[in-house]
């Protein structure tokens, strides 16, 4: 069966003071890939019950669970996850798929448990966690492969997903917007905030050298080209 990929509205938050884009409205966006063996789900979005982090952002969460329903995807089909990295943001809701493998970087996980602080560790130590440590770039399924874009933070990742027409690239963080993408001056990008500037700008290189037909992001709800 074709691979069939679904966006899934996570929720907004506001940039805090200080920031870049202090007070303008940022979104949060997952992805559901149909598959021939069930759903594979990059990213998770926001958690809840964190009152700093929902104050500090004003974070307005989606359930997880009922965007999929709304997408016309029971929980239940999730068979496999991967977040682009563990920032609260985007592995917010692992939780709610206890005993689901989720492949993540060894880098990526080490730096959520060493000594900064990095993520909500309660979201990522969840009860029935299920963690696949897996480096580098890897097929998880026929047709969808993680692909490794440190930069942003050591271990993110993005995937891969062979389309009939092309490459379709769900690049997380590794690239904020579709402005960014396509060179537009005067749009939100990371690579000013980036933890890794240069290997940012090297895993972008390695994205744009698959010549993909389409680009989709974690922080834009457009995608490229369109």
């Amino acid at each position: 069966m074709a691979l069939t990929v679904h966006a899934l509205p996570m929720g907004e938050f506001i940039f805090a003071p200080g920031e870049e884009y202090a007070g303008q409205t940022g979104v949060v966006v997952a992805y559901a890939i149909r598959h021939a063996g069930g759903v594979f789900l990059f990213d998770t979005g926001f958690g809840f019950g964190n009152r700093e982090l929902d104050d500090y952002y004003q974070v307005r969460a989606r359930d997880v669970v009922e965007t999929l329903k709304a997408a016309g995807i029971d929980a239940a089909e999730v068979t496999a996850i991967a977040n682009c990295h563990l920032h609260p943001d985007h592995s917010g809701q692992n939780g709610r798929f206890p005993g689901v493998p989720i492949y993540v970087q060894p880098t990526e996980w080490a730096i959520a448990h060493g000594p900064e602080e990095y993520t909500v560790l309660d979201w990522v130590d969840f009860p029935g966690a299920r963690w696949e440590q897996r480096a580098g770039d890897h097929e998880i399924e026929p047709g969808i492969r993680i692909f490794a874009t440190p930069g942003h933070s050591p271990g993110h990742q993005s995937l891969v997903v062979d389309a009939p027409d092309g490459p379709l690239l769900l690049v997380g963080q590794a690239v904020y917007s579709r402005g960014e993408w396509a060179g537009i001056a005067g749009a939100r990008e990371g690579y000013s905030v980036a933890r890794d500037q240069p290997a940012y700008e090297a895993s972008m290189a390695r994205l744009k050298a698959l010549d993909p037909k389409r680009v989709l992001f974690g922080h834009d709800r457009r995608g490229w080209p369109d």
